[in-house]
């Protein structure tokens, strides 16, 4: 019977997760009953949002099960079908990540169109990250042309689509990252209109320089102290859209000291989840798939060579100056079995 490697939880990180949480295994993969697909994986999608499923307390995701295969984006190619319209050959997206082979119902999987598309496309700019871009400014926020919006985490796989979503809308575009060489991609390429280094100083007097006129719409990729730095930009009538906390996804939180200001501003924070928007999957589809074939959409990945260096590319992405664009895993290649121990230690800050 075929195998195939997969990263499994084996712990529940205590503080910061390091490498050791995780362990490479080696499973069989059975072949496919009627109405199933096998499907060797090519890319699994790394993304922030995971990490607070690795430990216990229960969020809008269920915590990942431990020794089981972690759950993720990804994009692969069927091999093996019992389902008439997933033939052998078919590139298809899911949800079966972290694993280099699988086989599943065809239900769980997504055909998916080549047509001048990048299989990595369908985990960036068309997948999750571009979904929670295209719900979080139209949909939630309701942006208008001229309005002033800002992006925290503003080079990550969300961000970057995000603030390019909104300048092609024609608002005026603010972005934070964590370097320097990040901060001339967004201004250099993205089009961004300014753009900072959040490790430079401090957030609320960095904002308002990029800002002075205020800030009318907050995308919030990482909360915390970029939340409370938001708000006190703000400008009246303004709306935070609530999308992720990368700095609150582990065991240390962030009071926000500010909230008066929501009252006194009569500001909007709200938050949300790309899977309450369904209805507006087409649009957004249609939208940022016309962007890409124009080129006026541009995307960036990190790639990762190897199932095996998954977990250390993953704990990098709460590093700061990590990554940059959309964090992808290749699993096109095999290097060896998993033996089941657990992996190097490799701590995150």
């Amino acid at each position: 019977m075929p195998t195939s490697r997969q990263v499994q939880l084996v712990r529940r990180p205590t503080g910061a997760p390091t490498a050791a949480d995780f362990a490479l295994v080696t499973v069989d993969v059975p072949p496919p009953a009627e109405g199933e697909v096998t499907v060797r994986n090519s890319l699994v999608s790394l993304d922030p949002y995971m990490r607070s499923r690795l430990y216990s307390a229960p969020g809008y995701a269920e915590p990942y099960p431990l020794h089981a295969a972690l759950s993720g984006d990804a994009v692969g190619t069927v091999v093996a079908s019992r389902a008439a319209h997933l033939p052998e050959g078919t590139l298809v997206r899911s949800t079966h990540g972290w694993r280099e082979s699988f086989t599943a119902p065809a239900a769980e999987v997504e055909r998916l169109t080549t047509a001048g598309l990048a299989p990595a496309d369908h985990l960036g700019p068309l997948g999750l990250p571009g979904e929670a871009a295209y719900v979080g400014l139209f949909v939630v926020a309701g942006i208008r042309p001229g309005e002033t919006v800002y992006v925290s985490a503003a080079a990550g796989a969300v961000g970057s689509v995000a603030g390019q979503l909104a300048k092609l809308h024609g608002c005026r575009v603010v972005g934070s990252a964590g370097s320097e060489e990040k901060v001339e991609w967004l201004l250099d390429e993205l089009g961004f209109d300014e753009a900072f280094d959040h490790s430079d100083g401090d957030l609320e007097v960095e904002l308002a320089i990029a800002a002075p006129d205020g800030v009318d719409v907050y995308f919030d990729n990482v909360g915390g102290a970029h939340l409370r730095a938001a708000l006190g930009a703000m400008n009246p009538f303004g709306r935070a859209v609530l999308c992720g906390a990368m700095s609150q996804y582990g065991p240390d939180r962030f009071g926000v000291d500010n909230l008066a200001l929501v009252v006194a501003r009569r500001l909007r924070l709200e938050g949300f989840l790309v899977q309450d928007h369904a209805a507006h999957r087409d649009a957004f589809t249609e939208l940022v798939a016309g962007h890409l074939a124009a080129g006026r959409l541009t995307t960036r990945e990190t790639v990762v060579a190897g199932l095996e260096n998954a977990p250390a590319a993953f704990l990098e992405l709460f590093t700061s100056g990590g990554h940059t664009g959309k964090v992808l895993v290749d699993v096109s290649g095999v290097d060896g079995p998993g033996d089941g121990r657990p992996m190097a230690d490799a701590a995150v800050n």
